[in-house]
């Protein structure tokens, strides 16, 4: 096997201890130095000095949870060509596992040029995907929060959701701030409502007439003091994202202009992928890496699986939520491609489709500077005028019709 890195190293990384291992080929012949370094920052330094003094190149390090970024901050800071490695795509014989095999097969590996390695965006990009995910994280869970309000209010037998669509709306904070503090007249509760709700006032008082106790009222206060801070925390990331987005606000600006894509979405994407292109071939190994394609799956000629590979799930849960907004925009190419392939494949296939044309018009806008351009709901229709008639020629006859086509006069 031909050798393309003749001094290079693996690191074994855990949460207190990495192992690394050296690999030097001198002569047609193989050395390698193996020695175990704490994860603090003195440590970590003296690995990178070590690296340094046995002339390493290239250093290869799986992506072991967060444990692996200390490692990666400080050797960054070197003169080395860092890998990170997919764990799944790098193991070693199954019954030998010890941290200096897993050092000397990762190095071996590399030597090699048998690593694939992972995509790790700049520091600024990274920066955003933290506060984006967090952002993600907040949202989740003070949806946690209100269910557990709705929980409450059930027990109390106060049917709030049933004629209020958001509980923690407007008129819905008034009544439940108003139960709390002790009210439960149904007439005073229903006159709480904003003027613009669809719900009659009888329908409010019936829905506000329970078995309100000291009990419900204690853990209605809990959580909405939970969700209040919530709320606060995810205002407070929003006022960081925006103090951060000047590098990304042209991209961003770009990015909404797909239909489905929102500010958010817009920030969402350009945290995960970055704004430099050139680190994906082409857009379907950008496709590829966020999940939105079938994975490789067959056997003696026989496709076993068509499912999705798993991908980057940050940027696929969002793109998947984008595509449903955008087969919902009328007159738009993405409404027009989702109609089509759910006739034949289902809504799930069709979104998975419309999420990889946003993520491919993502990235030739990113890359070239272009904007988006639709095609149009009548795109596949004008495309190939010829197939389209005679699917629907071949249709009326199978009806029972008898067709002839004329060409109308242009």
């Amino acid at each position: 096997m031909e050798l393309l890195h003749p001094h290079c190293a693996g690191l074994d990384v855990h949460k207190e201890s990495v192992v690394a291992c050296v690999r030097h080929m001198v002569d047609g012949k193989v050395t390698t130095g193996v020695k175990t370094f704490q994860t603090t920052t003195q440590e970590l330094v003296a690995l990178s000095d070590w690296l340094s003094a046995e002339g390493c190149t290239r250093i290869a390090m799986e992506a072991t949870g967060v444990y692996w970024k200390p490692v990666w901050h400080i050797l960054s800071d070197g003169e080395f060509e860092l890998v990170l490695a997919n764990a799944t795509q790098v193991k070693n014989v199954p019954g030998r596992k010890t941290d200096v095999n897993d050092a000397t097969w990762l190095a071996d590996l590399l030597a090699h040029g048998l690593i694939r390695a992972s995509f790790v965006p700049p520091e600024p990009t990274q920066h955003m995907r933290d506060l984006l995910r967090t952002r993600k994280q907040f949202v989740r869970e003070r949806g946690g929060h209100i269910q557990r309000i709705q929980k409450t209010l059930e027990d109390a037998n106060i049917k709030l959701d049933s004629v209020i669509t958001d509980i923690v709306g407007l008129s819905g904070r008034r009544m439940i701030e108003a139960l709390i503090a002790g009210q439960t007249e149904p007439q005073t509760l229903a006159a709480l409502a904003h003027g613009r709700l669809h719900a009659s006032k009888e329908q409010l008082e019936a829905a506000l007439r329970g078995r309100v106790k000291a009990h419900h009222r204690f853990m209605l206060r809990l959580h909405m003091k939970h969700l209040e801070a919530v709320d606060a925390a995810i205002a407070c990331i929003d006022q960081e994202v925006s103090a951060q987005l000047e590098p990304f606000r042209v991209a961003v600006e770009m990015l909404t202009t797909i239909p489905g894509i929102s500010s958010l979405a817009a920030e969402v994407m350009v945290s995960e992928i970055g704004i430099d292109m050139s680190r994906f071939k082409t857009e379907g190994h950008l496709i590829s890496w966020a999940g939105l394609c079938p994975k490789n799956d067959e056997s003696a000629g026989k496709r076993r699986s068509n499912r999705m590979r798993k991908g980057a799930p940050w940027l696929k849960t969002t793109l998947i939520q984008c595509a449903w907004a955008a087969s919902r925009t009328k007159g738009t190419y993405l409404q027009a491609q989702y109609l089509r392939i759910r006739s034949r494949r289902g809504p799930k296939k069709a979104i998975g489709a419309v999420a990889a044309s946003i993520l491919t018009a993502a990235y030739h806008m990113l890359k070239n500077g272009t904007l988006y351009q639709d095609l149009g709901a009548s795109h596949f229709d004008s495309r190939d005028k010829g197939k389209q008639a005679l699917r629907l020629v071949s249709r009326l006859q199978n009806l029972g019709f008898a067709v002839q086509i004329t060409s109308t006069a242009a």
